[in-house]
């Protein structure tokens, strides 16, 4: 028997479609992506290529971007480089902004990689959960 909605996002009271639904995975990845490729081109420019083709602290650069790039924007605007691009966002699940601490949390366990490809119920990371946030569409 159908008790109710089914629609993913339909359990944490999320719209099936428009602005505060579910961000899909394509605006996800995409996100993603772009955020990577923006790491890696800011590295390069302040501590040379090193950071691409190197064996020396330097290769840790693109991820130190990573997680800064995040974790700013993250806290400032709810969303990476990436997600304002793919027009989503990472909210509280009350719809509040994430805040400093739940920003470098969440962007941390993305460097850590396993929380945020261990993903459950309503396309929600390991990540998400744990911080009681959610990726939406600005859509």
């Amino acid at each position: 028997m159908n008790d109710g909605p089914t629609f993913a996002g339909a359990r944490l009271g999320l719209p099936e479609k428009g602005s505060g639904s579910l961000a899909t995975w394509h605006a996800r990845i995409a996100a993603l992506v772009i955020d990577w490729a923006a790491s890696m081109i800011v590295a390069s420019a302040v501590f040379g290529p090193q950071v691409l083709v190197g064996h020396d602290w330097r290769t840790w650069m693109v991820m130190a971007v990573f997680f800064v790039e995040s974790t700013v924007l993250g806290a400032v605007v709810g969303g990476s480089f990436g997600k304002v691009l793919a027009r989503i966002a990472v909210v509280r699940l009350d719809g509040g902004r994430i805040g400093w601490a739940r920003a470098a949390s969440r962007a941390l366990m993305l460097c850590l990689v396993i929380p945020a490809v261990v993903v459950g119920a309503d396309r929600r990371a390991l990540t998400d959960v744990l911080l009681g946030t959610v990726v939406v569409s600005r859509r």
